[in-house]
């Protein structure tokens, strides 16, 4: 009777191991809601706010591209979702579960992929997919050395011989392996070719078109515009805009006022137009304006001391410069307009930083801050 006890306890906590080291061998849960979703969330460091009263969704089947310059926080609101990093305040939802509390069912749910991914150099290509199908289910490592033969990797190459386009392959291949509904990537396509970038930024519209979700960092504006369905702009920890790239770009214009006078004040803007940014240039005013439209340039051409308008549309490289030009939401500057479409706010500067891992090894560093806040930020094309 004791042995048969013996025996019943030994294969239970076998089982938890099992559970613990293999949780993707439950059931997958279909989202409704969003992918991500933040409340309120606020990161300190050191007195300074990388982000601060953040929020932010991001619903199932979008490709999400977070722009911001280097230290607007953008690998930190990652490292939150990821679960490296405990916010100061506030909250964050990734699949609907807790990155922090629920670190398992994030990740049987999640591909990471950081701009330097820490692979375990001493292994080869074919061992460490074979070791990180260890905590996947059946179909991984088929998966994975698929996408290896298709990137022309060797699977008897070591991983510290490889290049850094090689490697990033390698762990872009174990972060697609179990099929994650959310693929979160910081720099993915540093160090790649061309071509493979090419072929990398048309596979993630493909995931988007089968239901999944990208949230993707990136510098390269070029890439982000050929395939992400909405932009948001990080700036001092505040998202400075989040909505549809076609709703941004077609919202934002840029104008050229020439007058008669180099001292003759700019003419109010009709409403709905706001000014963001204005440039001096002799007689000429250039203006950086939201929700514009054709029929206000009479308007602005009947002002006294208007002799000609010019307007033309923005890339969305323009749009993001205007957004973190220096001075833009600074303490010292007078309170921009465009605050409004992340609920209001005032920065406070900073810096963040930081990177992850990915497939079987982790991943951690991160350091501090910037500052801002933000109303809720709906990634579907709406702001509010």
């Amino acid at each position: 009777m004791r042995a048969r006890t013996r025996t019943r306890r030994i294969a239970d906590e076998s089982n938890q191991f099992n559970n613990l080291a293999n949780p993707f061998h439950q059931k997958r849960i279909v989202m409704t809601n969003a992918v991500i979703s933040t409340d309120q969330l606020t990161m300190r460091f050191r007195g300074c706010d990388a982000l601060m009263g953040l929020n932010l969704n991001v619903r199932p089947g979008t490709v999400f591209a977070l722009l911001g310059e280097n230290g607007a926080g953008k690998t930190t609101l990652i490292r939150i979702l990821t679960g490296f990093q405990k916010p100061t305040s506030g909250s964050a939802r990734v699949c609907e579960f807790n990155p922090l509390t629920q670190p398992l069912e994030v990740r049987r749910r999640v591909g990471y992929v950081s701009d330097n991914p820490t692979l375990y150099d001493w292994m080869s290509v074919g061992q460490i997919g074979w070791f990180t199908a260890s905590f996947y289910p059946d179909g991984f490592l088929q998966n994975y050395r698929e996408s290896i033969r298709r990137y022309e990797i060797p699977e008897d190459r070591k991983i510290r011989v490889l290049s850094k386009g090689q490697r990033a392959k390698v762990a872009l291949s174990l972060a697609l392996a179990h099929d994650p509904e959310l693929l979160i990537l910081d720099e993915p396509t540093s160090g790649l070719d061309p071509m493979v970038r090419r072929e990398f930024l048309e596979s993630m519209i493909g995931r988007a078109a089968s239901g999944r979700t990208v949230f993707l960092s990136s510098h390269q504006i070029s890439e982000v515009e050929r395939v992400a369905d909405t932009i948001g702009i990080l700036h001092n920890g505040a998202m400075q805009a989040c909505e549809s790239l076609n709703e941004l770009k077609g919202s934002m214009t840029e104008l050229t006022i020439s007058m008669d006078d180099s001292l003759v004040t700019l003419p109010e803007l009709p409403v709905p137009a706001v000014a963001m940014l204005e440039e001096h240039r002799g007689r000429q005013r250039q203006v950086i304006v939201r929700n514009f439209e054709p029929s206000m340039i009479s308007a602005i051409e009947e002002a006294p001391g208007v002799v000609a308008v010019r307007m033309r549309s923005m890339t969305l490289e323009e749009i993001f410069i205007a957004h973190t030009r220096r001075g833009f939401g600074d303490r010292s500057s007078p309170p921009d307009p465009m605050f409004d479409l992340a609920g209001g706010g005032e920065p406070n500067g900073g810096g963040s930083g930081g990177s992850g891992g990915s497939g079987g090894s982790g991943g951690s560093g991160g350091s501090g801050g910037s500052g801002g806040s933000g109303g809720e930020v709906i990634a579907s094309g709406e702001s509010r």
